[in-house]
């Protein structure tokens, strides 16, 4: 069988072993049920469609949620085996660096999106099922934001593997990922509001901010989600936003996709290079 399917399968055998998969699956279901049950109490009243409402939510909980996930699945992915040995010991086997690197990668992509499309999906059919019944129609804008999650998810991965063959300890690999989660997830947007407000529109156009924001993933995952749909965008209030932004899905879809490949191509290039 082909080296990275075997690492693959290891990978996943390891996450259902130790109780990631189910950890994982049942947090995102739980948070999804609650952000879901909690934010369509109205939309009888306002004849919005539950999984609407809960696009939104789940849209400003995943952008927090679903990298710290990440981050910690991959810091240690590879510095965690050069510490413990064991890369040593399967590198001696007749598989390359970059089986290592891709198959492992692959199988801890492969629990995330188990993980989100399970958790996600579950909560979004009881949702519906409560609300009188499954209607196929809606799901449209929840599938997508299902997948943009599985693609923010492995943009994380993809940086967790390029910090886990930079160093050389775990404890520095846990110090930058979290560095790095706070800087996207937090830092950035509160910085960036700040330097818009003090800019009053002087320097930074529309067309500019346009282009800041995609220097991070989270906000092209905000962006993807809460733009994208007509009546996501109104019930979120981003409806003047998404008249502004004028970047199309699949824009953003491949700048997403570009969060996965540049930090994961620096990684495979430090870790062919690296001292065991």
């Amino acid at each position: 069988m082909n080296p990275v399917l075997i690492i693959i399968q290891k990978e996943v055998r390891d996450g259902l072993r130790n109780r990631w998969v189910l950890a994982v699956t049942l947090l995102l279901a739980t948070l999804a049920l609650s952000l879901g049950f909690l934010g369509s109490a109205p939309t009888g009243s306002v004849k919005v469609d539950p999984l609407t409402v809960t696009v939104v939510s789940l849209s400003s909980l995943s952008i927090f949620l679903i990298p710290l996930i990440a981050m910690l699945l991959s810091y240690d992915a590879i510095v965690g085996e050069i510490e413990r040995g064991t890369l040593s010991l399967l590198l001696s086997y007749p598989v390359h660096r970059w089986q290592v690197l891709v198959g492992k990668f692959l199988g801890h992509a492969l629990i995330l999106s188990l993980s989100t499309v399970v958790g996600y999906g579950l909560a979004g059919i009881t949702l519906q099922v409560a609300h009188g019944g499954l209607d196929f129609s809606v799901w449209t804008p929840f599938l997508a934001m299902m997948g943009a999650s599985v693609l923010l998810g492995a943009s994380f991965l993809s940086m967790g593997y390029f910090i886990s063959t930079l160093v050389r300890e775990r404890a520095t690999a846990a110090g930058l990922a979290i560095g790095i989660w706070l800087f996207f997830v937090v830092i950035y947007d509160m910085a960036l509001l700040g330097i818009l407000v003090a800019d009053q529109g002087a320097m930074i156009t529309a067309s500019w901010l346009n282009i800041i924001l995609l220097f991070n993933p989270t906000d092209v995952y905000r962006l993807l989600n809460l733009t994208g749909y007509e009546n996501v965008a109104m019930f979120a209030g981003m409806a003047g936003l998404s008249e502004q932004a004028r970047l199309p899905a699949s824009v953003l879809m491949g700048v997403l996709l570009l969060w996965i490949a540049v930090p994961f191509g620096l990684a495979s290039l430090v870790f062919k290079r690296k001292a065991l």
